[in-house]
């Protein structure tokens, strides 16, 4: 059993972690692309290559290179605010989620997308998240998670037409992917408790 006090505490540990990782993770991103425009972006080779075996590398290395700091300022937030909420209520399960979307975004990419193509950015992440973020509260019957994946529909659900094709220099296979990702490791990672029986 766990008292009020100790779930306050395990929850405000929980959010405390994954604020520092997700911080980490964009300090990351940003270092990253100052060394690939101090390097004559020698690292944007790296992204995901469709059908190409030099092109595996980048379902690994992919999220986390940025064709300029345009594009990087652009997921920046994106990433801050979704990585977080993914964390929030769960480190393990929030980390595992990535993952799958994560591998799921990459492979999906490499399998379909246009050949001699090269895709690269976070926004493959930013995309399974907010699809994991939509159902996960839905597939968990847990409240709390309902409301985030509504917060996360009003902020977000015009960002979800980026799963289409149509706009030229925008990977739209990896955002389809990334969400596809999403909803994968909701399903996955569904546990069907309680509200109240969640120790977060």
């Amino acid at each position: 059993m766990q008292t009020r006090q100790g779930q306050v505490t395990q929850r405000r540990d929980s959010w405390q972690n994954a604020a520092l990782i997700t911080g980490a993770f964009v300090v990351v991103l940003w270092v990253l692309e100052i060394v690939d425009t101090a390097s004559g972006h020698a690292l944007d080779p790296y992204g995901v290559q469709p059908r190409s075996e030099d092109g595996l590398i980048g379902i690994v290395l992919a999220p986390l290179l940025h064709f300029g700091f345009g594009h990087l300022v652009s997921n920046t937030v994106p990433v801050a605010v979704l990585g977080f909420l993914t964390l929030a209520t769960g480190i393990a399960r929030g980390l595992l989620a990535t993952a799958i979307i994560w591998v799921v975004g990459g492979l999906g990419v490499w399998v379909f997308a246009q050949p001699q193509s090269n895709h690269a950015g976070a926004s493959v992440l930013i995309f399974g998240w907010i699809v994991f973020l939509l159902v996960r509260g839905f597939l968990n019957r847990n409240t709390t998670e309902i409301l985030i994946g509504v917060a996360v529909f009003l902020l977000y659900s015009g960002a979800l037409l980026g799963v289409l094709p149509g706009q030229p220099g925008v990977s739209w296979q990896g955002h389809l992917f990334g969400a596809i990702g999403g909803f994968v490791a909701a399903r996955l990672l569904t546990t069907r408790r309680r509200a109240d029986d969640f120790p977060y």
